[in-house]
């Protein structure tokens, strides 16, 4: 017999057992894409085919892949979750245009509203963080945070399906932004890079609680800021700076910045000695 028998048979015992439908990852892939690529043309793979039958098709094919996965996740009625998707895109794709139109408003080197769309990873971000939402909210079982990991692998940004994120939503360069399953922004938000807006405890016991903070209206964050916990309000039209760590609510219109100071070296500093600041 094998040595490694005995671990051969655990792993054919643990695949028999495994709950989760086939290739559900790469199938969920497949389904933002298509839902992408059925929204916009830059996000097609292929050349876009531009008439109406062309499009309609497209967008069968998202109902049929959607009503397919949701049906081998356990959802109860995958056919009328796979409609009540397609009856939300129209919506989807208004709040998706404005998503644009305010990162190329906010960005001197965005050169188009179409350049934004097909280049920017935070419009790509963005866009599969509103598919996966809707799917959230109708119910559907684990394929929106596969949606959301999709988008996260593509682009760094890693938004949890449960955050509620309003209209004309930006973000700039993205890298690095986490944006956890409880927050909740306003309209007119703007994230940089590395931003994170994170639960101020990580316990089990907390995962039916609010978590994560609230960015109300026209809220600016730069660059690796951090904003914890689920009573943190960040008042409407408050800006907050880079590298900012911040774990309490502040009123409308505040603006937060990191503390720095500046030291002049004594002209006989070797890099050993203390100096004052």
């Amino acid at each position: 017999m094998s040595p490694h028998a005995e671990f051969v048979a655990r792993l054919a015992a643990a695949r028999t057992a495994h709950p989760l439908p086939p290739r559900v990852r790469a199938r969920a892939e497949q389904l933002g894409r298509g839902a992408l690529a059925a929204l916009f043309p830059a996000l097609a793979p292929d050349a876009p085919h531009c008439d109406a039958a062309d499009v309609a098709g497209g967008l069968d094919a998202v109902r049929d892949a959607l009503a397919a996965l949701a049906a081998d996740v356990g959802h109860p009625r995958p056919a009328a979750v796979a409609d009540a998707l397609l009856d939300a895109l129209p919506a989807v794709y208004d709040a998706l245009l404005d998503d644009a139109r305010a990162t190329h408003d906010a960005d001197p080197a965005a050169t188009s509203v179409d350049e934004v769309i097909a280049a920017y990873p935070g419009f790509q971000a963005t866009a599969c963080h509103r598919v996966a939402h809707r799917l959230r909210a109708l119910g559907v079982p684990l394929v929106p945070r596969l949606v959301s990991e999709f988008a996260h692998r593509a682009t760094g940004i890693d938004i949890h399906p449960g955050a509620t994120i309003g209209r004309a939503f930006a973000i700039d360069h993205g890298t690095g932004i986490v944006i956890g399953e409880t927050a909740v922004l306003g309209d007119r938000v703007r994230l940089y890079q590395g931003v994170t807006l994170g639960a101020a405890a990580v316990a089990k016991a907390l995962a039916r609680t609010r978590r994560h903070p609230t960015l109300e209206d026209d809220v600016v964050v730069y660059a690796n800021a951090t904003i914890l916990g689920g009573d943190t309000v960040v008042g409407a039209g408050s800006v907050i700076g880079g590298n900012v760590w911040l774990t309490h609510s502040v009123p409308p219109r505040s603006v937060v910045t990191h503390a720095s100071q500046v030291a002049r070296r004594p002209a006989t500093w070797d890099g050993v000695e203390d100096f004052a600041i």
